[in-house]
Protein backbone atom coordinates (compact mmCIF):
# COMPACT_ATOMS: atom_id res chain seq x y z
CA UNK A 1 0.00 0.00 0.00
CA UNK A 2 1.53 3.22 -1.20
CA UNK A 3 0.51 6.84 -0.83
CA UNK A 4 1.53 8.50 -4.10
CA UNK A 5 1.56 12.31 -4.30
CA UNK A 6 2.72 14.42 -7.23
CA UNK A 7 5.30 17.06 -6.26
CA UNK A 8 5.35 20.64 -7.55
CA UNK A 9 6.72 19.17 -10.82
CA UNK A 10 4.24 17.32 -13.00
CA UNK A 11 5.43 13.74 -13.40
CA UNK A 12 7.66 13.66 -10.29
CA UNK A 13 6.04 11.72 -7.44
CA UNK A 14 6.74 11.38 -3.73
CA UNK A 15 5.82 7.87 -2.61
CA UNK A 16 5.19 6.97 1.02
CA UNK A 17 4.69 3.29 1.83
CA UNK A 18 2.35 2.17 4.59
CA UNK A 19 4.44 0.68 7.40
CA UNK A 20 3.03 -2.20 9.44
CA UNK A 21 4.80 -2.52 12.78
CA UNK A 22 4.58 -4.79 15.79
CA UNK A 23 6.84 -6.15 18.54
CA UNK A 24 9.02 -7.91 15.92
CA UNK A 25 9.74 -4.74 13.92
CA UNK A 26 8.05 -3.56 10.74
CA UNK A 27 7.06 -4.54 7.18
CA UNK A 28 6.33 -2.40 4.14
CA UNK A 29 5.63 -2.87 0.46
CA UNK A 30 8.26 -0.68 -1.23
CA UNK A 31 7.09 -1.12 -4.80
CA UNK A 32 3.84 -2.14 -6.48
CA UNK A 33 3.54 -2.09 -10.25
CA UNK A 34 -0.27 -2.06 -9.93
CA UNK A 35 -0.36 0.95 -7.59
CA UNK A 36 2.23 2.91 -9.57
CA UNK A 37 0.34 2.32 -12.83
CA UNK A 38 -2.92 3.42 -11.15
CA UNK A 39 -1.14 6.71 -10.28
CA UNK A 40 0.05 7.18 -13.87
CA UNK A 41 3.60 5.85 -13.37
CA UNK A 42 4.08 3.37 -16.17
CA UNK A 43 7.75 2.37 -16.02
CA UNK A 44 9.15 -1.13 -16.43
CA UNK A 45 12.23 -1.29 -14.23
CA UNK A 46 15.17 -3.33 -15.53
CA UNK A 47 18.06 -2.49 -13.19
CA UNK A 48 18.53 -2.01 -9.44
CA UNK A 49 21.37 0.21 -8.18
CA UNK A 50 22.79 0.78 -4.70
CA UNK A 51 25.13 3.61 -3.69
CA UNK A 52 26.98 4.36 -0.46
CA UNK A 53 28.27 7.78 0.61
CA UNK A 54 30.48 7.88 3.69
CA UNK A 55 30.32 11.59 4.59
CA UNK A 56 27.58 14.11 5.24
CA UNK A 57 27.64 16.74 2.51
CA UNK A 58 28.42 14.36 -0.36
CA UNK A 59 26.70 15.67 -3.48
CA UNK A 60 25.94 13.44 -6.46
CA UNK A 61 24.40 15.07 -9.52
CA UNK A 62 22.74 16.54 -11.38
CA UNK A 63 22.84 13.53 -13.72
CA UNK A 64 20.81 12.16 -16.63
CA UNK A 65 21.17 9.83 -19.61
CA UNK A 66 20.35 11.06 -23.11
CA UNK A 67 17.83 9.35 -25.40
CA UNK A 68 17.60 6.58 -26.41
CA UNK A 69 19.07 5.46 -23.07
CA UNK A 70 17.17 7.92 -20.84
CA UNK A 71 16.14 6.54 -17.46
CA UNK A 72 13.19 6.92 -15.15
CA UNK A 73 14.12 6.14 -11.54
CA UNK A 74 12.47 5.38 -8.24
CA UNK A 75 14.76 6.01 -5.26
CA UNK A 76 14.72 5.22 -1.56
CA UNK A 77 17.18 5.54 1.29
CA UNK A 78 17.87 2.47 3.41
CA UNK A 79 20.44 4.10 5.69
CA UNK A 80 20.79 7.77 6.64
CA UNK A 81 19.11 10.76 4.98
CA UNK A 82 19.38 12.73 1.72
CA UNK A 83 17.82 15.73 0.03
CA UNK A 84 16.81 14.34 -3.37
CA UNK A 85 16.26 16.63 -6.38
CA UNK A 86 14.68 16.30 -9.83
CA UNK A 87 15.05 19.01 -12.52
CA UNK A 88 12.95 19.19 -15.69
CA UNK A 89 15.36 19.48 -18.66
CA UNK A 90 12.89 18.80 -21.50
CA UNK A 91 12.96 21.42 -24.26
CA UNK A 92 9.60 23.19 -24.52
CA UNK A 93 8.37 22.12 -21.10
CA UNK A 94 6.38 24.76 -19.18
CA UNK A 95 8.39 23.72 -16.10
CA UNK A 96 11.80 23.73 -17.86
CA UNK A 97 14.68 24.27 -15.39
CA UNK A 98 12.31 24.00 -12.40
CA UNK A 99 13.15 21.59 -9.62
CA UNK A 100 11.49 19.56 -6.87
CA UNK A 101 13.23 18.35 -3.73
CA UNK A 102 12.23 15.79 -1.11
CA UNK A 103 13.97 14.56 2.04
CA UNK A 104 14.30 10.80 1.86
CA UNK A 105 15.51 8.81 4.83
CA UNK A 106 15.66 5.32 6.26
CA UNK A 107 13.38 6.64 8.98
CA UNK A 108 10.63 8.24 6.86
CA UNK A 109 10.86 5.50 4.18
CA UNK A 110 9.71 7.94 1.46
CA UNK A 111 10.65 7.41 -2.17
CA UNK A 112 10.90 9.66 -5.19
CA UNK A 113 9.91 8.77 -8.76
CA UNK A 114 11.79 10.76 -11.42
CA UNK A 115 10.65 10.36 -15.04
CA UNK A 116 12.77 10.41 -18.17
CA UNK A 117 13.81 13.91 -19.27
CA UNK A 118 14.71 15.03 -15.76
CA UNK A 119 18.15 15.48 -14.24
CA UNK A 120 18.63 13.98 -10.80
CA UNK A 121 20.91 14.59 -7.85
CA UNK A 122 21.11 14.39 -4.09
CA UNK A 123 23.14 15.58 -1.13
CA UNK A 124 23.69 13.45 1.95
CA UNK A 125 22.40 14.97 5.20
CA UNK A 126 24.05 12.35 7.43
CA UNK A 127 27.15 10.19 7.36
CA UNK A 128 26.97 6.62 6.03
CA UNK A 129 24.11 6.93 3.55
CA UNK A 130 22.83 4.11 1.37
CA UNK A 131 20.55 4.87 -1.57
CA UNK A 132 18.82 2.16 -3.58
CA UNK A 133 17.02 2.81 -6.81
CA UNK A 134 15.37 1.13 -9.73
CA UNK A 135 15.94 2.33 -13.30
CA UNK A 136 13.83 1.61 -16.36
CA UNK A 137 16.83 1.53 -18.71
CA UNK A 138 20.37 0.22 -18.43
CA UNK A 139 23.34 2.43 -17.61
CA UNK A 140 25.08 3.66 -20.75
CA UNK A 141 28.34 5.61 -20.26
CA UNK A 142 28.18 7.09 -23.77
CA UNK A 143 24.75 8.64 -23.00
CA UNK A 144 25.70 9.88 -19.53
CA UNK A 145 25.46 13.61 -18.86
CA UNK A 146 25.14 16.20 -16.18
CA UNK A 147 24.54 19.84 -15.35
CA UNK A 148 26.02 21.97 -12.58
CA UNK A 149 24.56 21.36 -9.14
CA UNK A 150 24.67 25.12 -8.46
CA UNK A 151 23.41 26.38 -11.84
CA UNK A 152 21.75 29.76 -11.11
CA UNK A 153 19.17 29.17 -13.87
CA UNK A 154 17.90 26.19 -11.87
CA UNK A 155 18.53 27.60 -8.39
CA UNK A 156 18.22 24.46 -6.27
CA UNK A 157 17.99 25.43 -2.59
CA UNK A 158 20.30 22.74 -1.24
CA UNK A 159 19.85 22.54 2.56
CA UNK A 160 23.63 22.36 3.15
CA UNK A 161 26.74 23.21 1.12
CA UNK A 162 28.48 20.23 -0.45
CA UNK A 163 31.71 19.04 1.11
CA UNK A 164 32.51 16.25 -1.33
CA UNK A 165 31.92 16.38 -5.11
CA UNK A 166 33.39 14.31 -7.91
CA UNK A 167 35.44 16.19 -10.52
CA UNK A 168 32.72 15.28 -13.01
CA UNK A 169 30.04 17.03 -10.91
CA UNK A 170 32.25 19.99 -9.96
CA UNK A 171 33.08 20.67 -13.62
CA UNK A 172 29.68 19.92 -15.18
CA UNK A 173 28.40 22.58 -17.59
CA UNK A 174 25.49 24.90 -16.98
CA UNK A 175 22.06 23.88 -18.29
CA UNK A 176 22.18 26.55 -21.03
CA UNK A 177 25.51 25.15 -22.24
CA UNK A 178 24.14 21.60 -22.20
CA UNK A 179 20.98 22.64 -24.05
CA UNK A 180 23.07 24.37 -26.74
CA UNK A 181 25.26 21.29 -27.18
CA UNK A 182 22.55 18.69 -27.65
CA UNK A 183 20.11 17.81 -24.88
CA UNK A 184 17.65 15.60 -26.73
CA UNK A 185 14.68 15.61 -24.35
CA UNK A 186 11.54 17.17 -25.78
CA UNK A 187 8.36 17.97 -23.89
CA UNK A 188 5.45 16.11 -25.41
CA UNK A 189 2.63 17.69 -23.40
Amino acid sequence: MLEIRETNLKGVFEITPKVFGDARGWFLESWSDRELKAAGIDAVFVQDNHSFSAEKGTLRGLHYQLNPMAQAKILRVTRGEIFDVAVDIRKGSPQYARWAGVRLSAENKKQLFIPRGFAHGFITLTDDVEVQYKADNYYSPEHDGGVRWDDPEIGVAWPIRPVILSDKDRNAPLLAERAASGLNFVYEG
